[in-house]
């Protein structure tokens, strides 16, 4: 796939800076040019130009904001992601959409694509309404990753949460490893099975990171959304890794 025709939504967050870095090829968007609550605008975006995908990675993702306050979250992750989906359908470009390992509900890990999601947060399930628009357009592919900065950002990480987050470096080079391929369906994207605590310290061991425990916030926070990475690993090889 030509990259230049690869419409990148949500270039002014975290994955969006770093994909820049890593494929600046990419036709990158923001809600600027490509609002995806207002589908006028984004098909007129489209028509104007020659494009064969768009990977849709913009989406409201505080958890605690959710929350609090689940209205963006609705808007963006899941009319949002509607509206993109109904634009790839009536174009006929492919959808990579970019999910969360949160979509499951964190009682025993290692999970593979086809275990039972069920959410334990409103951000989670948010994003989940955005996989069951995507799942209604055949030529489309869903990555369900996790990853952060790759400087920890917070003085303190849960010990009693496991993860197979990634820094945000690796986790971009790991999506366009992907779009190398033909895949379709669902992918998990992540590294180690790990605690957030141990990941953060492997981003700066000389940081010190103190302790966390999800019981000490006062949101829903799965314990355990380690990810079985094989499909990943059969599709792009020993080079994707």
């Amino acid at each position: 796939m030509d990259r230049s025709k690869i419409i990148f939504t949500g270039k002014d967050g975290l994955l969006g800076g770093e994909m820049m870095r890593q494929a600046p090829d990419l036709c990158y968007t923001n809600r600027e040019n490509f609002d995806i609550t207002d589908y006028a605008r984004m098909r007129s975006f489209v028509e104007a130009g020659d494009y064969e995908a768009v990977l849709h990675a913009a989406a409201f993702t505080s958890p605690p904001a959710c929350e609090k306050e689940p209205l963006p979250a609705l808007e963006a992750n899941i009319i949002g992601t509607a509206n993109v989906v109904r634009l790839c359908i009536e174009h006929g470009l492919k959808l990579i959409y970019i999910s969360t390992d949160y979509v499951f509900r964190g009682d025993r890990g290692n999970y593979g694509e086809e275990d039972e999601v069920s959410p334990v947060n409103k951000y989670a399930w948010s994003k989940l309404g955005g996989e069951c628009a995507v799942r209604l357009y055949d030529n489309s592919l869903i990555i369900r990753t996790s990853f952060g900065p790759n400087e920890f950002p917070y003085p303190k990480a849960f010990v009693d949460q496991w993860t197979s987050r990634l820094s945000v470096t690796d986790a971009a080079r790991k999506i366009l490893a992907l779009l190398e391929t033909d895949a379709v369906g669902t992918v998990n994207v992540g590294g180690p099975r790990r605690t957030v605590a141990e990941y953060a310290r492997s981003l700066d061991p000389a940081k010190q990171i103190g302790e966390l425990s999800i019981h000490d916030v006062d949101f829903p926070v799965p314990v355990d959304t380690s990810l079985d990475t094989s499909r990943y690993d059969e599709l792009v090889g020993p080079a994707g890794r």
